[in-house]
């Protein structure tokens, strides 16, 4: 049944019991955290293929954003509980949060500084100077409202609705998963579409561009609401109380330092001339819990690099799970849909069977299980590295070159690298491997078909890749060097393709629309970037026009397409592969976003759960400031660690992460040995008691003031 508010004046709109209010309240949470995880999802691959940072660099940004997003909560708890009220707090903050969306979302327009319209842009700095303002402004936003809005729908009950509370907070947990889930999915779909006014490009507009609008929609929804909310004025934070009682303890004991001053029983103690019994006794059982949120942050740390390095793994493994095909970025997917599966699993399961098998699992003894959890999770990310790294093709540092023999004659090639440095064949239509040298050692090159011999002219370049193309033309040999480009794997899983004429006339030639131009004979054209597929390539000729599919291209490989000749309206052509496509798997990534989703379980749900029961009622917001802190603090781990460790192989990365976390953990497992749990209830219980005697106390002498005065 619905209530109207003008019908019954003493009560809030309500639908089954539940405010009207909240709907609202769940749809704008919905709306924003599919903005925020959308957003992020794409973030590091923007950084990597649109601003061209490196690895390292495109690591360490985001881990400032997310570090910046856990640290913001703070000042958006004060501002609500001090200053604005959590209503207005939630809007101003909504409307910074839409701005650096929509900030971000220009950032990411290629055309915005290409003037020549060349498919780059020309002014970089102007995309980087967006990008930053736009994170700024979403990192305000985001971490200014995570504490109000649960807060702000908590305060739309009344006293007596605590079982449609408990459920509302459900639904809203519900909401911020379904948000993320969804997000995931479809943001890096977006960003693997083609846009562009003057050239086509990974289409970052609209993968930033939905999150922002889906950000407008939440703030509207909530103004929308604003008539029915039950708006509480702003009443004081209590961890500013909290921190002056702290910091009042620390100073009075300062001043007394002196050994004429007898100790106290705790240093909180000294606060007891400006703040009363019941808030030091609070604040001693907050700091107890907190002493143990110390090593949480290396948690947070591992935990947050799904979003950079194993997003970044990712874009050098194979994608193709047949019909579909997976997106680098959609990986981190596993991860929500695990935590939907995995939560009730393991509270209705596997709780309970560790409970028959009479072992006294405890929160904190969960805690220390998650931690090794998320240690085994990177060694399971370093194997799958090791695999990965077997793959990958070697180029050569300063000093070096890197030559590759084509065969495109009709009898075997021998070709001596001199001085006796090297000596392969090659068979018609075949290609060798490619050799590394010391260009400073390698004088010249001879070439041999039979009995002839060809002493081409050197044209090395110093750290680069070259290909030699040889070719037998009657009682000739015709070689050829081609200055190959490449310094990387192809960028986010496409393939790099270039074209060789092995005709004896120009060609024309295209693929899939796009135009390699006339190549002359022996001559080959530029890489150009092309998806997964197989392709249709168009070769015209002055007399001819012939056409054939290309091979299906796999992720992240480069060819070169021999054209051979035409044949019946249908091009002859052969392919040298030059960095071997990605074979191993996204699958092999599912182990460790299991192994770390099984953490996140047992550690993050069992760590509120926790840090709830072990603190007074009021306390919970200062406890909720200090787990969103670790989550800051883990992230700036990740800068810290990444920045000093200067390993060059990403395996080793995530051995030295796996590695701090166990020692981290056994840290862990002694402080937790030694903590006693406390019942706060029990506590404060106890202070309620103390205080009725206390004010009994104090009425008991005026009375005896009273009966003398009467006499």
């Amino acid at each position: 049944l619905c209530l109207n508010s003008h019908c019954h004046p003493c009560l809030q709109p309500s639908c089954f019991g539940y405010p009207i209010s909240i709907f609202f309240i769940v749809i704008n949470e919905f709306c924003e955290r599919f903005s925020y995880y959308g957003m992020r999802a794409v973030l590091v691959l923007y950084f990597k293929y649109f601003l061209h940072w490196d690895d390292n660099l495109s690591t360490a940004i985001y881990h400032t954003f997310v570090a910046l997003c856990y640290l913001t909560p703070i000042l958006g708890a004060l501002i609500a509980d001090s200053w604005l009220g959590k209503f207005k707090t939630i809007v101003s903050l909504s409307i910074v949060y839409t701005i650096g969306q929509a900030v971000m979302a220009i950032s990411s327009i290629n055309d915005l500084t290409d003037s020549n319209q060349d498919g780059t842009p020309d002014h970089i700095a102007v995309h980087v100077a967006l990008s930053v303002v736009g994170l700024i402004l979403i990192a305000l936003g985001t971490g200014g409202i995570k504490p109000c809005v649960s807060a702000f729908g908590g305060d739309q009950f009344n006293d007596d609705q605590e079982k449609q509370r408990t459920r509302f907070f459900s639904i809203f947990y519900l909401s911020i998963n379904a948000g993320s889930l969804i997000s995931t999915i479809v943001t890096p779909i977006l960003r693997g579409q083609e846009c562009g006014i003057h050239s086509k490009q990974r289409c970052y507009p609209l993968a930033f561009g939905v999150p922002a609008a889906l950000m407008a929609v939440s703030l509207i929804v909530f103004i929308i609401g604003s008539g029915m909310y039950k708006k509480v004025q702003p009443q004081g934070n209590i961890m500013v109380q909290v921190s002056k009682c702290i910091g009042f303890a620390i100073k009075n004991r300062f001043r007394h330092r002196s050994k004429e001053f007898p100790k106290r029983e705790h240093w909180l103690d000294w606060a007891s001339e400006k703040y009363d019994k019941r808030l030091i006794a609070q604040t001693k059982m907050v700091l107890k819990v907190l002493f143990l949120y110390i090593p949480l942050p290396m948690f947070w740390a591992l935990f947050d690099q799904q979003g950079s390095r194993w997003t970044l793994q990712a874009t050098t493994m194979d994608g193709n799970f047949g019909a579909i095909q997976i997106q680098p970025d959609q990986m981190q997917t596993v991860n929500p849909i695990l935590i939907i599966v995995m939560v009730p699993v393991v509270d209705a399961v596997i709780y309970p069977l560790i409970k028959k098998c009479g072992i006294n699992f405890t929160p904190l003894r969960k805690i220390a299980v998650g931690m090794f959890l998320a240690s085994l999770a990177f060694v399971a990310a370093a194997l799958v590295q090791v695999q990965i790294d077997k793959t990958l093709p070697v180029f050569p540092a300063a000093g070096q070159t890197e030559i590759k023999v084509i065969n495109l004659g009709s009898a075997n090639a021998a070709v001596q690298f001199q001085p006796g440095l090297k000596n392969v064949t090659v068979e018609p239509h075949e290609a060798s491997d490619y050799m590394i040298f010391k260009t400073s050692e390698l004088n010249s090159v001879s070439v041999m078909f039979g009995n002839q011999t060809a002493n081409p002219e050197m044209d090395l370049l110093d750290g680069k890749r070259q290909t030699l193309a040889v070719k037998n033309v009657g009682t000739t040999i015709v070689a050829e060097w081609l200055h190959d480009n490449i310094t990387s794997k192809p960028e986010e899983g496409n393939n790099l393709i270039r074209f060789l004429n092995n005709m004896d006339q120009p060609v024309n030639v295209s693929m899939a629309g796009t135009h390699f131009g006339f190549l002359p004979s022996l001559s080959a054209s530029n890489y150009e970037a092309f998806s997964r597929g197989s392709k249709k390539i168009t070769g015209n000729t002055a007399s001819l026009s012939c056409e054939v599919s290309s091979k299906t291209f796999g992720f992240g490989s480069a060819y070169t397409v021999v054209i051979n000749g035409c044949s019946g309206n249908v091009l002859n052509t052969t392919y040298v592969e030059d960095i071997p496509p990605n074979t191993v798997h996204m699958a092999w990534q599912i182990p460790q976003y299991f192994i770390l989703t099984c953490a996140e379980v047992v550690f993050s749900v069992t760590g509120l759960e926790f840090s709830y029961s072990q603190a007074p009622s009021n306390m919970k917001s200062v406890l909720q400031a200090g787990w969103l802190l670790t989550v800051a603090v883990g992230n700036i781990i990740v800068l810290i660690v990444a920045g000093a460790s200067k390993l060059s192989e990403q395996w080793a990365e995530y051995v030295l992460f796996a590695a701090l976390l166990l020692v981290v953990c056994f840290i862990f497992s002694v402080m937790a040995y030694f903590y006693t749990y406390i019942d706060p209830n029990e506590i404060e219980a106890q202070l309620d008691e103390d205080e009725k005697k206390q004010a009994k106390k104090d009425k008991d002498p005026e009375k005896e003031v009273e009966a003398v005065s009467r006499m």
